[in-house]
């Protein structure tokens, strides 16, 4: 039987081969593959292996990209660090799916599942497109929906939808909410850009991250200029950036 592992992690590899060859010393390992990259010009170029074991996170992006570029047929046992909820539709379109880190139990459990299809000649599930967008967005890394803030010796919860804008100051970054009241938070505007949800927020310019509620006007200036008049604020110099003001008016049309 031979066997792909498309996995990023060195040492991660090695153990599942290290396991395999434990379980079955007439397993066929073939050598590791580490990226989507070499994942899809791999399979174009070879012969298709009986089965292969697929990390979901690889260093250039994620696994089903590969499924996207080339035809695979074959049976598939995917390696997450995702908890089970998150991935339980598996269940029905792979042989099986592994939680890292993987153990000698369950990988002997994931290949005595596959032997089952192989042997008894039956039909293995395929993974289709239309589940790996469907899990793409199950897996994808939830943005912030609410923020603590200090008052005082206290600590306050701020959901997100009473948060207005973002803004820095001198070397700090505050928020500030529908009340009218700033508070500092412990993130720099370019952490934010990862944990705010991008249809709710968008960075105008190196100093402002905005929701839609905060705009009091727009005024359209000659050269392409957009000025921005933020509720609560007494910043008449707020401009949206030039090579971001077609992202913008995008992001305003949604």
């Amino acid at each position: 039987m031979k066997v792909v592992i498309v996995e990023d992690e060195h040492l991660t590899a090695e153990r599942i081969r290290t396991l395999l060859l434990k379980i079955d010393p007439g397993i066929e390992v073939m050598p590791t593959i580490d990226s989507v990259r070499s994942a899809v010009a791999w399979f174009r170029e070879n012969e298709n292996p009986d089965l292969i074991l697929m990390d979901i996170q690889l260093a250039d992006g994620i696994s089903f990209d590969i499924f996207e570029q080339v035809k695979i047929e074959n049976p598939v046992i995917f390696i997450t660090a995702y908890q089970e909820y998150a991935i339980r539709a598996f269940k029905v379109n792979s042989v099986d799916y592994l939680l890292k880190p993987v153990t000698d139990e369950a990988l002997r459990a994931a290949i005595d599942k596959f032997r089952h299809f192989f042997l008894h000649d039956e039909t293995y599930p395929v993974v289709s497109l239309e589940l790996l967008g469907t899990i793409r967005q199950m897996i994808r890394k939830p943005y912030k929906t609410r923020f603590m803030v200090r008052v005082g010796d206290r600590i306050k919860s701020l959901e997100v939808d009473q948060i207005l804008y973002f803004y820095s100051f001198q070397k700090g970054t505050y928020l500030h909410t529908a009340d009218n009241r700033d508070y500092v938070v412990e993130f720099t505007l370019e952490t934010l850009t990862d944990l705010l949800d991008p249809a709710l927020f968008f960075r105008i310019n190196r100093r402002y991250f905005i929701s839609h509620r905060a705009i009091g006007g727009m005024i359209s200036l000659s050269g392409s200029k957009l000025k921005i008049e933020l509720l609560h604020s007494d910043d008449d110099d707020i401009y949206v950036s030039r090579d971001r003001l077609g992202g913008f008016k995008e992001w305003l049309d949604r």
